[in-house]
């Protein structure tokens, strides 16, 4: 990003003739002002690379003139000049936000060298602008998080709601569906970007360790502790800290995150000054917090204190039309990490995957497309590469836990239709509507006590229409 065009600001003729004879015998455009009115109003009708403003000019003084420019134009880089007189000034010419300042009288080497730094700044913030944008296109959630069944559209709407503010998160859900990554697609998206974002798991780490690797420690403040270590909240600083599995989080250590939360410092282990941390909190667990509460297991202040925006993500096996997306997006994800040649799967094995139960979620259905890539020569996935994953309607109780009625249904069909070369023409549509009519049409019938009118309500169909299908579909009908 080089600079093109610089605007001077100064009330002496002869400090504008100077540093535009010199900016423009470097090929820069230059626009030159003799107040702060000015000034405001170039900057306002234009787009400048600098701006060197004198501290001193009637009408806005460059201070105000300063504080009106970052109101305005934020990313418009500023150097103040000031007299040997004005120091303190220049002072606050810096906590406002000038970029630099220079003292008067000075040589044009002085200008050569803001110029050049000035350059690099903008160079380095290009770099940045552009590595955000990277960030922010690879964390997108329509780009990470797949899906499109009703409950993660849910999920999508409260991202895009919450991303942009600092309300603490607390994402809710089995193992392998994702916390993370909703965690990291809030942070990508939100005004933290740029920012570190540093993750713990809380069940991963002995509770005797985990308050120093939260905290931090001071030298000397055990055994082994040889230097001075920062922790994950002072490492997080300005970004955000994903809490991991907080739901295996000690009592003793709820209290001292609860404190953060409400004070937000620290004080490290060993130490006894309290450090300041601007962090944004999202917390995630696999087990049900509230119950834990009831049993005194997890503190009731600081559930409160972490569930201002609950994000819940389903298991797989309830939003089962998001699979074959997944499946989709892991393949082609796999094959370009490996530098392999796309493969795809055959529908039968589609109709595996998706009838099973992947108690590991979305993490396992992952490992299992990986396995299956890597083991297989084959540009086609079959069943046979899948062996081992039952139907979860043959493997695990009836309830929530069950396949929906469509993926077993196209399980079956695809299993039937292995013969359709011995099937008639015209066969298969009256077959299926029959195996399907006769077994609900007798479940209702059985349901309403074998009430006729009662049925055809509940089937949505005329009475006479239903009294036809009993007779065509050899129904028998019984009498409690």
């Amino acid at each position: 990003m080089p600079l093109n065009r610089i605007l001077v600001a100064d009330d002496e003729e002869s400090m504008r003739w100077v540093l535009s004879k010199a900016l423009k015998r470097k090929g820069f455009t230059v626009d030159l002002a003799h107040d702060g009115r000015q000034a405001l109003s170039l900057v306002q009708d234009n787009s400048y690379d600098l701006a060197i403003l004198d501290i001193k000019m009637p009408g806005i003084s460059g201070l105000d003139l300063l504080d009106k420019i970052r109101e305005q134009k934020s990313d418009l880089l500023v150097v103040i000049m000031t007299a040997e007189a004005s120091m303190k000034n220049a002072v606050e010419a810096m906590k406002r936000g000038a970029y630099d300042y220079i003292t008067k009288p000075f040589d044009l080497d002085v200008i050569d060298a803001i110029i050049e730094k000035v350059g690099r700044a903008r160079e380095i913030a290009g770099q940045v602008s552009l590595l955000k944008q990277e960030l922010k296109e690879r964390y997108q959630v329509e780009k990470n998080i797949i899906g499109n069944s009703p409950a993660m559209r849910e999920v999508y709407k409260t991202i895009g709601k919450v991303a942009g503010s600092d309300v603490t998160i607390l994402v809710q859900g089995e193992s392998g569906t994702g916390k993370e990554l909703v965690a990291r697609a809030i942070h990508f998206n939100s005004r933290r970007l740029g920012k570190p974002f540093v993750a713990i798991n809380c069940a991963a780490i002995p509770k005797e360790l985990l308050e120093s690797e939260l905290f931090g420690f001071e030298k000397g403040a055990f055994t082994g502790a040889v230097e001075r270590k920062l922790g994950k909240f002072e490492q997080a600083h300005q970004g955000t800290l994903f809490l991991d599995e907080i739901g295996d989080m000690p009592l003793d250590l709820q209290a001292k995150i609860l404190r953060v939360l409400q004070e937000r410092e620290i004080t490290r282990t060993g130490g006894n000054q309290s450090i300041p941390v601007d962090v944004r909190i999202v917390a995630a667990t696999n087990q049900e917090l509230i119950e834990k509460v009831r049993q005194k297991e997890f503190r009731e202040d600081l559930f409160y204190r972490l569930n201002v925006v609950p994000i819940n993500l389903v298991p797989l096996r309830e939003r089962r039309e998001d699979i074959p997306p997944l499946v989709q997006y892991f393949l082609g994800r796999t094959c370009t990490e490996l530098d392999i040649p796309d493969k795809k799967c055959t529908d039968e094995a589609m109709a595996v995957l998706t009838a099973h139960s992947w108690p590991g979620n979305v993490r396992e259905l992952e490992n299992t497309i990986k396995r299956a890539i890597i083991l297989s020569s084959d540009p086609f996935l079959t069943p046979r590469d899948f062996e081992g994953l039952e139907p979860i309607s043959g493997s695990q109780p009836t309830g929530s836990h069950e396949a929906s009625l469509e993926a077993i249904v196209d399980m079956k069909l695809r299993s039937c239709m292995n013969g359709i070369e011995k099937l008639e023409k015209g066969d298969i549509h009256t077959m299926v509507l029959e195996q399907v009519e006769r077994p609900l049409i007798r479940i209702i019938l059985e349901k309403t006590r074998w009430n006729q009118v009662k049925a055809a309500d509940i089937l949505g169909i005329n009475r006479n229409t239903l009294r036809k299908k009993i007779n065509d579909l050899g129904i028998e009908l019984k009498r409690d």
